[in-house]
């Protein structure tokens, strides 16, 4: 007698544990940002978030990537990315204990904002076309309001990317 079993579920992949966060220090340059975004190109890496901003020391920035890739292609990255000449250091940030922050600022059509403010927005202006809310998270508080963002009539937003340091011990 032939037996039919069902097929077992299988998983969705998993994308969270695929993203690796890097840190950079750069110097400053024209073509910087171009050279470090054709090493990830070439890997045929995603980028999930990027951001950039000055470091403490003169002339350098800091550069923030959340690339969806597996460990041994991060790793590969980053080898390839510690050649240039502008990459003073990176960091794999990955796993280790961090403060990561985003930052979301819209304009809702809400003139009931409680919700937003309950959650820890601030509201930055109200005009005749909205009310322009800041909030700031970890990648899952501000998912989560940008989603209720939703129930409010969003005019316009904007989300940065990560800002990701090292915990002190």
């Amino acid at each position: 007698m032939l037996e039919i079993k069902p097929k077992p579920a299988v998983a969705a992949p998993q994308t969270h544990n695929r993203i690796r966060v890097l840190s950079l220090l750069v110097v400053d340059g024209q073509n910087t940002l171009t050279k470090i975004s054709g090493v990830i190109r070439r890997r045929g890496f995603h980028v999930r978030g990027i951001s950039v901003g000055p470091s403490r020391q003169p002339g350098h920035s800091r550069i923030t990537l959340q690339i969806d890739h597996g460990h041994a292609e991060a790793d590969q990255v980053r080898k390839q990315l510690e050649r240039l000449v502008e990459v003073v250091e990176v960091e794999d940030l990955t796993g280790d204990d961090v403060h990561n922050r985003e930052l979301v600022v819209a304009t809702v059509a809400a003139s009931e904002l409680d919700a937003l403010l309950k959650r820890g927005a601030k509201v930055l202006s109200t005009g005749s076309d909205g009310t322009t809310v800041e909030f700031s998270g970890d990648a899952d508080q501000v998912a989560d309001f940008v989603n209720e963002l939703a129930r409010h009539g969003i005019i316009d937003v904007v989300r940065s990317g990560p800002v990701v340091m090292r915990k002190s011990e």
